[in-house]
């Protein structure tokens, strides 16, 4: 979450594993729009495949797991956000926008920001 010129990256850690963060936020925000992880995927310009090996690594961090994949023909078929798939998303949005606030009122964060070029320096020749 950019909040001014510094970015807030909240993560939730499951062991060693991010079990959700910015990215693994917005691929579940996706799924809930497009219903599959392939058209959520494609959406936020990455593979089926990383779609997918992000919700596997999120549904073997929560329980019980956060999207479902539907199977068969018609209207049924696809992928979507379980009960505690919208708990987690809910919840991670509003701890993300609690710290972003908490963070702008911070005199490290003025610190930081005072400090802070407005662009990067050149590379070194």
């Amino acid at each position: 979450m950019k909040i001014g010129p510094l970015w807030l990256k909240l993560q939730v850690a499951c062991g060693d594993a991010p079990a959700i963060g910015p990215g693994k936020a917005a691929l579940l925000e996706a799924i809930a729009t497009h219903g599959s992880i392939s058209a959520a995927g494609r959406a936020l310009g990455m593979s089926y495949r990383r779609a997918w090996l992000l919700v596997d690594e999120m549904n073997r961090c929560f329980d019980p797991p956060l999207v479902e994949t539907l199977r068969g023909g018609g209207l049924e078929r696809g992928a979507r956000l379980t009960e505690t798939g919208g708990v987690v998303l809910t919840a991670y949005q509003a701890l993300e926008r609690r710290a972003a606030a908490q963070v702008a009122d911070d005199p490290a964060y003025a610190t930081l920001r005072g400090l802070l070029r407005p662009e990067p320096l050149p590379p070194a020749k």
